[in-house]
């Protein structure tokens, strides 16, 4: 069933407004266009943008449920629409936010479980072999020691490479750009892989002339996907579970962090973080973490 071609003239102004304007990233924008495209399809070829109401988009929920839709899915739905309709109010389309209106479906608090410091330990003391061994350990240095995102860890760039003052330009959700600090052991793993790098490059066929710090053995670019088998590989040798992976690691950064004393706005930045509560989600406060620095901090408890 075909959408009112108001709505999917309004759809496709958002869509571009989330590239040009707010930098979106292309996944998030491919998000939002299938979740509002199936929003589209269920309102049908009449409804107008002014006769949508909370009523209507309840009712694009429980669709959604009776489909057997994971929770979370639900939600995401439900925020993109919020999103959607908080634009058309800027832009004086709709007199109001409909979604708003609309509760979002409560989610279980899910932590992944990160590897504790003695775990993290058995993966750098492992000694990988094979022709990129040099890369993979400086993709762990750099997951666990910086706690980069996947993403950015594949964006690096050989200029973004600060060697004197040990730290890496990133780039991270909406292009927002932050220096990352990384380690002597970071440093000494980029020591090790650079002439691996030109080595691999310098062997293909043609050359590679590109200026990614992370290549593969053919000398081309590094992909996500790659860097995910690259970890969950080596956790598996040093005897963690299998369902380690890159963000497994940025949070086991966080968390280690918060265990060995750093302040949670100090994480924030390090983390590039833009809201304070993103992190407190992010890092997991043991009770004795808790009760350490309670004793160690509040008046009445010494």
């Amino acid at each position: 069933m075909s959408a009112n071609p108001e709505l999917q003239q309004a759809i496709s102004d958002f869509l571009k407004a989330l590239q040009n304007e707010r930098n979106a990233s292309p996944h998030t924008q491919t998000a939002y266009r299938k979740d509002l495209a199936k929003f589209a399809a269920f309102l049908g070829p009449e409804l107008r943008l002014a006769e949508i109401d909370h009523k209507l988009i309840r009712g694009f929920m429980g669709e959604l449920v009776e489909s057997g839709l994971a929770k979370a899915s639900i939600a995401r739905n439900l925020a993109g629409l919020r999103s959607f309709f908080k634009w058309l109010g800027k832009e004086g389309r709709v007199g109001h936010n409909p979604a708003s209106l609309v509760s979002t479906p409560k989610l279980p608090r899910l932590l992944p479980r990160v590897p504790s410091i003695e775990e993290m330990g058995r993966v750098f003391e492992g000694r990988e072999e094979g022709l990129m061994a040099e890369r993979d350990r400086l993709i762990v240095e750099l997951l666990y020691g910086s706690g980069l995102r996947n993403s950015e860890l594949c964006g690096i760039r050989m200029d973004d490479i600060h060697k004197r003052e040990q730290s890496a330009l990133v780039r991270g959700k909406g292009k927002k750009e932050r220096m990352a600090p990384f380690s002597d052991a970071a440093g000494e793993a980029l020591d090790a892989y650079l002439p691996v790098r030109w080595r691999a490059m310098s062997a293909a066929n043609p050359p590679q002339r590109h200026e990614l710090l992370l290549v593969n053995r053919r000398g081309g670019r590094l992909t996500t996907r790659s860097v995910g088998r690259i970890v969950k590989r080596m956790a598996v040798v040093a005897g963690l579970s299998a369902d380690v992976h890159p963000h497994t690691l940025r949070h086991a950064f966080g968390t280690h962090m918060l265990a060995e004393g750093a302040d949670l706005r100090s994480i924030q930045e390090l983390l590039g973080h833009e809201r304070l509560s993103t992190t407190q989600r992010y890092t997991q406060l043991t009770p004795e973490h808790v009760m350490r620095v309670y004793d160690e901090t509040h008046p009445r408890a010494k």
